[in-house]
This record gives structure tokens, sequence and C-alpha cells, in this order.
């Protein structure tokens, strides 16, 4: 029974326990098994709260919520889960046995939903597409131990291709969702700005960057879970417009013939992609148009703007001093170079020179571009098809910074973020899909971009082409 749980997807298994054929301490405890076993290969959990998720699953209060029962995992970065560790990545915190005083808005709606979390999945320490850093270690891929699992939720995504857990919490600030699940072979949704709350801590990140949610292996469970999370909590700057129906209802439904652009070609002058990631874009775009779409060359145009990248460097840089800032406030002394590698302290150094005249400025420019991309959808397109990275899975190693070039790992970003990372300054719902595999056996995922508040469509979409061109079955080497 053990190996058949793993292969459920979290949907499937919160149905057994309503059907009263599982009860939640068996999932737990399968799922801590599969941990055990097959997480020394991985490294994508860090912090096990085993224990904890025992007395859980057998508790009288557990939440009779759409996924009672089902074990999943919290990436250790921005959600807030109380008395439990918050690392983040950083050697400092990890030094001083940092935990969470209270918890996220987003933490309580995983618990209100029934998710049981058995501990804490692996980040970088900077805002980097792969999850190595000092304080644990490289993440490794399922698919192949000599690749990274991406970034920055590559734990997660580590965790949930290896069946160790059937979902896991992701954040994306420039494709932190997307990319590890592109080079896990998952489902990865970067919802709408506003779609899912920051709150209390945050109104928002980055200008509005930083976008939560979950990886998962089906689309049905990353549209039901966003019915279990999303909308705002009091207080919050702004949200996305409610749905017009839940967004599971959305799976399998029908979206009429579209008009579908796409996009191969780097919008990063200079940036090269990699042609098994052009290849995955022409097989999916044959796909959709075998299932009755039009699909046509065509993408939005500010996505080429310069002033683009330059503006999400100014407001990352500007955030992460105020990020190290308010560990020392919080800790009670300055970060100091040593705390962080080359990279945290030199990417930081570049925000430091910003004046508040010139980050006004970048946010202004940036929501000059945003109306820009906009007008693409207004204009007749529905959808947008591109590589979600533009290269394969990247070997372990390849961003560890060093102090002599400490913003070269920054640079060889660039092609694993071109394509994501303006979605989250322009706020479009967008979700990588694992269809395509290479020669080497590595997953390779496209991109889907909406509208903004239009993830009922992606959902429609992404469920017609996960019918049409299957992927759930189709598991890594080293899974439960």
């Amino acid at each position: 029974m053990t190996d058949e749980l793993a292969k459920l997807d979290a949907t499937d298994q919160a149905e057994l326990v309503r059907r009263g054929e599982v009860k939640p301490i068996e999932l737990v405890e399968a799922a801590i098994d599969r941990i055990e076993r097959i997480n020394p290969e991985l490294n994508a959990v860090i912090i096990p709260l085993f224990d904890k998720a025992r007395a859980q699953a057998t508790a009288s209060d557990l939440p009779d919520g759409p996924f009672k029962g089902v074990p999943f995992l919290i990436k250790d970065f921005l959600l807030q889960s109380k008395g439990d560790p918050y690392h983040a990545g950083q050697t400092f915190l990890k030094d001083l046995g940092w935990t969470s005083d209270h918890d996220s808005y987003l933490a309580q709606k995983f618990r209100a939903a029934g998710f049981i979390s058995l501990g804490k999945t692996n980040v970088p320490e900077a805002p980097l597409p792969a999850t190595e850093s000092r304080a644990y270690g490289a993440c490794r891929n399922p698919w192949n131990t000599a690749y990274g699992s991406g970034g920055s939720s590559g734990g997660s995504s580590a965790a949930v291709a290896s069946c160790m857990v059937a979902a896991a919490h992701a954040n994306d600030g420039g494709g932190s969702t997307r990319i590890p699940a592109s080079q896990c072979g998952l489902v990865g949704l970067k919802p709408s700005r506003g779609r899912t709350s920051l709150g209390p801590d945050r109104g928002e990140v980055w200008a509005g960057a930083i976008a939560e949610h979950v990886v998962t292996r089906t689309v049905r469970d990353t549209a039901a879970i966003l019915d279990a999370v999303s909308g705002p909590m009091p207080g919050d700057p702004y949200f996305a417009p409610p749905p017009e129906a839940p967004f599971l209802s959305e799976v399998g439904a029908d979206p009429g013939k579209l008009r579908i652009g796409f996009l191969t070609r780097s919008p990063e002058e200079g940036i090269t992609t990699h042609e098994d990631c052009v290849n995955a874009v022409k097989e999916t775009a044959k796909i959709l148009e075998s299932l009755g779409h039009h699909v046509d060359e065509s993408f939005p145009m500010p996505l080429e703007s310069k002033a683009l990248r330059r503006n999400v460097s100014i407001l990352s840089s500007v955030a992460l001093v105020r990020d190290l800032d308010g560990w020392g406030e919080q800790i009670g002394r300055p970060i100091t170079q040593d705390d962080v590698d080359p990279f945290t302290w030199a990417f930081a150094a570049l925000g430091r020179d910003i004046s508040g005249a010139c980050y006004v400025k970048a946010v202004e420019e940036v929501h000059a571009i945003t109306r820009s991309v906009a007008q693409w959808w207004v204009d007749g397109h529905d959808l947008l098809l591109t590589p979600t990275v533009g290269e394969p899975p990247p070997k372990v190693g390849e961003f560890m910074a060093t102090a002599d070039d400490p913003l070269g790992i920054g640079r060889r970003s660039l092609p694993f973020i071109s394509f994501t990372a303006p979605f989250n300054a322009t706020g479009q719902p967008a979700i990588s899909l694992p269809l395509c595999w290479n020669k080497a056996g590595l997953p390779i995922g496209n991109q889907l971009v909406a509208a903004y508040g239009r993830e009922d469509l992606l959902i429609q979409v992404a469920s017609q082409l996960e019918e049409a061109h299957p992927w759930k079955d189709r598991l890594p080497p080293i899974h439960g």
C-alpha cells in the first residue's frame, strides 16, 4: 500500500481519507518513510518535523478541509509557521537556531485545508534559479543527481518529483516556482499578482513580483489547492479579482478555440535559447494546434525592453538590502560580509547605491511596461507559449558564488530567468508544464502565460495538454 500511496496525487490521497480507507497517520507515516529513504540522495528536506506531523495526524481537531490528512512540505523561505525553524538558506539564522514566532496567513490557509507539514525544504541563500547554499548544501535532481533541481523552490520540487509528498509549498519572484518545476518535471503555477496573500508580514515583495503557491504533479491538484489558499488577508494593499467559478471546475472545461502566440528566442539581448528548449516549444505548439487552437509567432514586444531587466535588478537589490537590515534588527546586530555568501553581499551593495528617487522611478517604469505588455492580450491573443527556461538543468556546483567574481552567478542566471522573470514584474499568471524531456532524460518545461486574473484559462488549457500528453506516471529514477 505504501508504494501505491506514493504515486497518488494530493486529490486522490484526500479522497482515501474522506472514504475512510486510509487514516491521516497512515499517509504521514508512509511519507516519512519515503523521505527517510530518498532524501539522503537529494537533500530536499532540510528540517524534518516528523513528530509534530504525527501529533497533528492523530489530533481530534485536524481541520476537515479538502486535503484533510495529506502530507505536505513548506519551503523554508518567506512563509512563517509558528514554532518551526526558519533559516531561509542563511547560515547565520541556522547557527542561531532561529524559529518563527507566528504563522503567515498562507500557513493558516494550508493548515485549514487539512495539509500536514512534515518539514521544511531546501532553498538557496540568495534569489537564484538553483538551490545551493553554504547553510545546507545543494539539492539534487531526482532525474539525475549530477544536476540541480532548480531554484529557489528546488527542495520542494525535488521532494514532489520524487514522490516524497504529492504537493509542496513554493513561491516565485523571478521564476522560483516555474524554473524548478521545469527542471524536475512538475506543474508549477505562479498565480496573478495578489491572488495569494503575503500577510501579515508583507503587503508585497519586490514591488509585487513575488507570488505564493505550490508545486504538484497534476493540474487538478494545482487548481484545487489554489481554491483552498487564494484570497486576500484583511488589510492587503491589493488582490486579484475573485474567479467566477472554482478553479477546480476549470479542469476539463472547454476553453474554446484560442489564439496562442509563441516565443522561442530569449527576450534578453545576447542570451541564446538551447535547442532542447526551442524544440520543446515547437512540440507543444503542434499539440495545441492538434487541439484546435491557432498558434502563431507573436509576443508582447515590451518584453524586450532593456529597462525591464534593469528595473527588476534595482527593485530586487534594494529589497535584499532591506532584508539584510531587517534581519540585523531582529537578531540585534548588523549583518556583515562574513554572514553571507559573496553574491548576496555584492548584490546588496548594488542596492545600497540606489537612491530613493531612483527606486521610485524604477517602480514607475515597471508599471508603464506592465500596461504595454498587458495590451498584447487585449489586442487579441489569449495565451503566450514560451520555454520555461532557456537551458536544460545545469549541473550541481554551477551556482556557488566565488569571491573573485561574486556577481558571476547572477550573470549565469540570465538564461534561466529570461522567460519567467518578466511576468513577475508585470503580474500575469504563468504556469510551467512538464510536456517534454531531452535525450539526456531531463525534463524540459514549457510556460503558458495568460492575461492578468485568467488562471481559469491557464488551468483549462493545461488540463487539455495533460490529457493529450499525460505526464503523471512518468517518474524519475529516484522516487518513492
